[in-house]
């Protein structure tokens, strides 16, 4: 943390970070300054005049996003002179919004919205008709456009420009002619676009993909960490409940992480929410036939039984850590052979220099933590002797090359599958056991960087969808440990790099295990 500096704001004293601008130093210490324009990922650009507040000594009033903190600085935001100079502006931006709330994807959580009620503004004093612009734009990437409340603050603007560095949105014309537009048959294409969604700070920039699907204020949202790759960006899981509905994840927001993730996550990542709730494992089958869990369950572990010392058990590389322990603790009790091969899982070119990785596993650094072989060969060589294999979320269908081959190993063998989606192996294995998928489960996951971070359950589903270690520990016939709390205390004692983390006080940015918490 940078030198503290006192100043004062409405006459009360606060400790504030030195270098930074009034926005960010005061947010830190609880007291939000109105504004549009300005983002911390982006910079002030001073268009909007929202933030505008009095200083004492200085020209006139200044904008917060552009004045740093300074030793003794006197500020005012709540005298009625300062409340004054926000209210003009605001009633400025209102004067052509065609006030549409009801049906807006951005009420609840519109930045216009909250001003204009804390403002108390509740009578327009213009007298002639608004000015009407075009609505539903499709400006590509599932980003919809309505200019008529856009309040040209242009963060999706420099968004573009500085951030994804493709710059296909701008501003034309001016005065009330002024607007947010593509250039002619140049729509938004980059794989970030959704973010302009989350940086608007009204409801002129909504995805097509959530529009019209839920209001915000019906959803709940819990912290966890995107799957989609090895990045693990850190996100909310936004779900809800209707009546006589099962309950469902409805989207994935990016939550600020400045040592994973900064502001933004890929739009892949966002959209996979999807299959959390499509395509999902439902049904048990014993024999080939359905059959309810606990009865596929006891064959399992029949089959397991009679086959120990050959049974080779292959793990998720994006199950979490804990979950990979107990995966271990299984194949000892078996006396089996682990894997966590998940070639198909890297994508080459997939990558980029953002946030993007090559590698779709979500936790393949605990696999080398926990030193479970991902070698191919090794996998290759067990499997030929095996009697029974047991598949752990792992999809080794995803290249078409692994697919043919372990189609060819797996012949003749027992297979039991557990899984939380159906994918080809839970057609053909013998025996199949549902379990939950990661938004329905707590653990820790570490990322490519080595930061480690929770994940925490979002979602309940019906009694179909097990936790993956309530499954395995059912599989070894309650043998082994699979309660939190006991494998941790278990990871701390076998890992070294785990041996230091304090699992009740995890930090909501990760830890970081090579450098500690940040």
């Amino acid at each position: 943390m940078s030198k503290l500096i006192t100043m004062n704001v409405d006459g009360q004293e606060l400790q504030v970070e030195e270098g930074k601008n009034l926005i960010d130093a005061l947010s830190a210490v609880g007291i939000h300054i109105p504004h549009f324009c300005y983002h911390p990922a982006l910079g002030f650009d001073g268009n909007c005049r929202m933030c505008l507040v009095e200083v004492e000594g200085a020209r006139g009033p200044q904008i917060a996003c552009n004045t740093p903190v300074k030793e003794g600085m006197k500020v005012s935001l709540s005298s009625e002179s300062s409340m004054n100079l926000r209210r003009k502006v605001l009633e400025f931006e209102l004067i052509n919004h065609p006030l549409d709330c009801p049906i807006c994807d951005q009420a609840g959580e519109c930045k216009l919205q909250d001003y204009y009620m804390e403002a108390g503004l509740s009578k327009s004093r213009m007298e002639v008709e608004k000015v009407a612009k075009e609505k539903n734009l499709d400006f590509g990437c599932g980003v919809v456009h309505d200019q008529e409340r856009c309040v040209l603050c242009a963060r999706c603007v420099r968004f573009l420009r500085k951030y994804t560095k493709t710059a296909e949105l701008g501003i034309v014309n001016r005065c009330d002619k002024a607007k947010v537009t593509t250039f002619p048959e140049k729509p938004i294409n980059n794989r970030y676009a959704l973010n302009v969604v989350d940086i608007c700070p009204v409801g002129a920039m909504t995805s097509r993909d959530f529009r019209f699907k839920q209001r915000v204020w019906f959803m709940s949202s819990e912290k966890s960490v995107c799957h989609g790759c090895a990045k693990g960006c850190s996100i909310y899981v936004d779900h809800n409940q209707e009546k006589y509905k099962a309950e469902r994840v409805y989207r994935f927001r990016p939550r600020e992480n400045a040592q994973v993730n900064g502001h933004f996550m890929c739009d892949a990542g966002r959209l996979s929410y999807r299959k959390e709730n499509e395509n999902r494992l439902t049904t048990a089958k014993a024999s080939e036939r359905f059959e309810a869990v606990d009865i596929a369950t006891s064959q399992a572990v029949a089959l397991l039984s009679a086959a120990k010392g050959k049974a080779v058990f292959i793990v998720s590389p994006s199950w979490t850590t804990e979950q990979m322990a107990v995966a271990k603790s299984l194949a000892t009790h078996y006396d089996g052979y682990l894997s966590g091969y998940a070639d198909g899982y890297i994508v080459k070119g997939d990558g980029d220099d953002l946030l993007l990785k090559e590698d779709k596993a979500a936790n393949r650094a605990s696999l080398e933590l926990l030193g479970i072989s991902t070698d191919r060969q090794k996998l290759i060589s067990n499997l030929k002797t095996a009697e029974v294999v047991v598949v752990l979320n792992n999809d080794l269908s995803l290249t078409a090359s692994d697919k043919r081959e372990f189609e060819a190993l797996f012949a003749g063998k027992q297979v039991i599958f557990v899984g939380s989606h159906r994918i080809a192996l839970a057609d053909s294995a013998q025996t199949v056991i549902p379990c939950a998928s990661y938004t329905e489960y707590a653990g820790v996951v570490v990322n490519v960087d080595s930061i480690l971070q929770e994940v925490t359950c979002a979602i309940e589903k019906e009694c179909f969808a097990r936790r993956p270690e309530q499954v395995m520990a059912a599989l070894s016939g309650n043998a082994i440990k699979a309660e939190l709390g006991a494998v941790r205390q278990q990871l701390s004692a076998s890992v070294p790099a785990l041996a230091q983390v304090d699992w009740n006080a995890i930090p909501e940015n990760g830890l970081n295990l090579k450098g500690g918490a940040q």
